[in-house]
């Protein structure tokens, strides 16, 4: 397993991390959790991903019961949860301090996953969504805080703004607070721009570390959906019509799935595995969350790592080529 640094920190997180979210609690059962995680950390996997709304809750009461099962030395693990969307059940999200970066709620929700997922302290915390309707000052106060109490060792954004993040650290600088330390940011083949053109200031200035999901783009990056949804697939299951339609309803995307299935193919390579090491090519990836839902998902997913060195420039512009969408900074 290669690992690296978490942004400009000490910390460093493997490559490649597993993730809990649509699958723990949820769309797998607590035994196959089980044996994903055990099999990721046997082969070096020392990062964690969840969430307060991953299954409300759910996803990180099984994580924790994991963990406790396990009982792998806490130093040898990360561990992260996200604070914004609650992990309440519906009814009681009517309550108005349910959800949010306030002062109030993002307290609360680190007590309430240090609870769930049976651990002393949160090696990451993370800003689920920026809050337009609670000032910045007041969520990097809070995150400082938290940090201070031995509670969080880390703090950092998902989906946040060039723009947002920038904020946050001229806020932390302005009161000698702990900033931000990475974004959790979407970044495939088709999402782009956010990590490859809009965080490069913040690269430079900051030093941000970077946790991207959705390598595969909803499994769209599979090639497993050209033909059809197959029957018991993620895109397949009842409830995930907005999924469903996100991944799958843009034309011109499968038409390049298509190109870029041929273009593994005549390279005796997996479109998934060539989606996660291009991933993996950037920089500025400090690792890649896996979403794997079986073990046969994740040992490939795994066996990425292998298949980084065969990514050469020629090949890198012809995948570029297909996608078209390569960002570019502005020549002034």
């Amino acid at each position: 397993m290669e690992y690296r640094r978490l942004g400009k920190s000490g910390l460093q997180v493997s490559a490649l991390s597993l993730g809990s979210w649509l699958n723990f609690g949820k769309f797998i059962d607590a035994k196959m959790a089980k044996e994903l995680m055990v099999y990721a950390y046997d082969r070096g996997i020392n990062f964690f991903d969840n969430a307060e709304v991953y299954a409300r809750g759910k996803s990180e009461e099984v994580m924790g019961q994991i963990f406790k099962e396990v009982s792998w030395d806490r130093s040898t693990y990360v561990v992260s949860s996200k604070v914004f969307w609650g992990g309440k059940d519906p009814e009681s999200m009517a309550w108005p301090n349910h959800k949010g970066l306030m002062r109030k709620h993002v307290v609360e929700a680190c007590d309430a996953a240090l609870r769930r997922l049976q651990v002393d302290y949160l090696d990451l915390f993370f800003c689920h969504r920026p809050d337009i309707h609670t000032p910045i000052d007041e969520t990097v106060w809070t995150m400082h805080n938290l940090i201070q109490q031995g509670k969080i060792l880390y703090w950092g954004t998902s989906e946040w703004t060039s723009q947002q993040i920038t904020e946050a650290h001229y806020v932390a600088e302005k009161y000698n607070l702990i900033g931000p330390t990475m974004e959790q940011p979407e970044y495939n083949m088709f999402n782009r721009k956010k990590v490859e053109l809009d965080y490069l200031p913040i690269y430079r200035r900051f030093g941000l570390g970077t946790t991207i999901w959705s390598p595969l783009a909803s499994g769209l990056l599979t090639g497993k959906y050209i033909d059809q949804v197959p029957k018991g697939s993620r895109l397949d299951q009842e409830g995930f019509d907005w999924l469903r339609e996100r991944t799958l309803g843009d034309e011109d995307k499968m038409s390049k799935v298509v190109k870029l299935y041929a273009l593994a193919q005549e390279r005796e390579l997996s479109l998934t595995q060539l989606s996660i090491a291009w991933c993996l090519k950037n920089p500025n990836v400090s690792t890649v969350i896996l979403g794997a839902s079986n073990l046969n998902q994740l040992q490939e997913n795994i066996r990425s790592l292998e298949i980084i060195p065969r990514l050469t420039d020629e090949l890198m512009e012809t995948i570029d080529d297909v996608l078209d969408n390569k960002p570019h900074e502005p020549s002034y």
